[in-house]
């Protein structure tokens, strides 16, 4: 289908103006790409109609799903962004601009690499549906990997598993990340692929059937405790996922107990606790598996409440219950939050959503027109992204996101500044620590200040954070010149 009738019938009430934009856009990307093939053989313009169709998927506006439909035609043709901006406007240019592949810039290696998540930031800063182009574009030139060589798919794959898929998790685009992953794994880490795919299908018809047990069972106890689900499904863990988890306990496929989870949808909140209480009042919890990310959402605004239970017949399952909007949040992320209404975008009511959720692209941003070696960047890069993260509580109850061996100086910095500045120690869990303490999924992190205290350079080898490491050298420096 790459019909403008057909296309635009899949916008969800789409205005006069919103079908104009789209049709233009979708006319003059066909007539810009007509001549041009993929390496599949097949015209150009599928690519950007199927990025678009994720676009339009993702329940984006209209200037997003046209910019979608342009976002090759600066590289791709002589079509320059003056153009673009002529026939449709500022914005729709700013982003077909932000999401242009960089591949003009004369760098090699790490420091092309470096250079290009450089402009990436500070496009994405500026506006959060840049990124989301980008992931649609790298979702469809992935599902057309097999017609790159061998050379490009690995580095292309890499380059997904370690800079895109773990961007679409920090938005809690869920969803993309699945399929970036699910796509991108065989070519980065083929025998590790075949060995998780053999070690899943074994396992997964074991699983399967305590599900379905457990699914019958709790169906007949919530007709008879009046509650109807709106949905009921099951969930197999995606297998880039199941990976990661494999090699933390030597590829053993049994200490893994969320292989396959049943996903309960409810109306309510209530419900969701009402559901759980049923469920441990019918099989046994496994201890300290019960996680209410419901009252503590994660910090990328994922909701829901799992327990792992003892199925009684030597099976162990998780149970995943959530509401209707939990679930487009789990799905969708950051995109739920610009969801297409009626051609309509409030920008400061989107800007409050999004504040919180895209500060960390922000402050990324800033700090990198700091940074000159490509080497650095790269690495604070990923130790901000792309580790594990922890998430840490203040006193009132705030959550922190921090990436995982962080140590109260990080924390106080991610606070404020001066608080960072002025830290003279630290209470975890009501208890004195050393500033060097690793901080732990759930501590309670309350500092301690002075106005007399100051950092010192030992400092430096305490932290993880980029944003702590640019105020302690920023502080010493300013020492050192009084």
């Amino acid at each position: 289908m790459q019909n403008i009738q057909e296309f635009i019938a899949l916008l969800k009430s789409p205005s006069h103006k919103d079908k104009e934009l789209i049709t233009h856009a979708f006319n003059f990307a066909k007539k810009v790409h007509e001549n041009q093939k993929r390496f599949s053989g097949e015209p150009y313009f599928g690519h950007v109609f199927e990025a678009a169709k994720t676009l339009i998927e993702l329940g984006m506006d209209a200037p997003t799903i046209a910019a979608g439909l342009l976002h090759d035609t600066l590289e791709e043709s002589a079509i320059t962004e003056a153009i673009i901006e002529k026939e449709f406007g500022k914005e729709v240019a700013f982003l077909v601009s932000g999401a242009t592949k960089i591949d003009k810039y004369e760098y090699r290696g790490q420091e092309r690499h470096a250079e290009s998540l450089r402009k990436l930031l500070l496009a994405v800063s500026k506006d959060v549906r840049v990124l989301i182009i980008k992931l649609a574009d790298r979702l469809h030139n992935l599902k057309t990997l097999q017609y790159v060589r061998p050379d490009k798919q690995r580095r292309i794959a890499l380059e997904t598993l370690e800079i895109y898929s773990p961007i679409a998790n920090r938005l809690g685009m869920g969803r993309i990340k699945g399929a970036l992953e699910d796509l991108a794994f065989p070519y980065a880490y083929p025998k590790e692929y075949e060995e998780t795919k053999l070690l899943l299908k074994l396992k997964s018809k074991e699983n399967q059937k305590y599900l379905e047990k457990i699914y019958r069972s709790l169906s007949k106890q919530l007709a008879e405790e009046h509650i109807k689900p709106i949905s009921t499904d099951y969930r197999l863990k995606h297998l880039f996922s199941l990976y990661k988890k494999l090699k933390r306990y030597d590829m053993d496929i049994n200490k893994v107990y969320d292989l396959a989870a049943l996903r309960i949808v409810v109306t309510t909140v209530a419900d969701c606790y009402r559901v759980l209480g049923i469920i441990h009042g019918m099989w046994r919890p496994l201890p300290g598996r019960i996680k209410d990310y419901v009252a503590s959402p994660k910090i990328n605004g994922y909701q829901s409440l799992h327990t792992t239970i003892f199925t009684g017949d030597g099976g162990i399952a998780e149970i995943q219950i959530r509401t209707p909007e939990m679930h487009q949040e789990a799905e969708f992320g950051i995109a739920s939050h610009l969801l297409y209404k009626e051609g309509e975008r409030n920008p400061y009511k989107e800007e409050q959503l999004l504040g919180k959720k895209t500060a960390w692209i922000k402050e990324l941003a800033e700090w990198q027109k700091q940074v000159a070696e490509s080497g650095i960047f790269l690495r604070e890069l990923k130790t901000e992204l792309f580790k594990d993260r922890v998430f840490i509580f203040t006193p009132d109850g705030d959550v922190v996101d921090l990436p995982e061996g962080s140590t109260p100086i990080d924390f106080a910095y991610t606070i404020h500044s001066d608080i960072g500045d002025h830290t003279a120690g630290a209470r975890i869990n009501k208890k004195f620590c050393s500033l060097n303490t690793k901080l732990k999924n759930g501590d309670i992190v309350e500092i301690v200040t002075k106005r007399g205290s100051s950092p010192s350079t030992k400092w430096l080898e305490y932290i993880k954070t980029a944003l702590a490491r640019k105020h302690i050298k920023a502080a010493i420096s300013k020492t050192a010149r009084n």
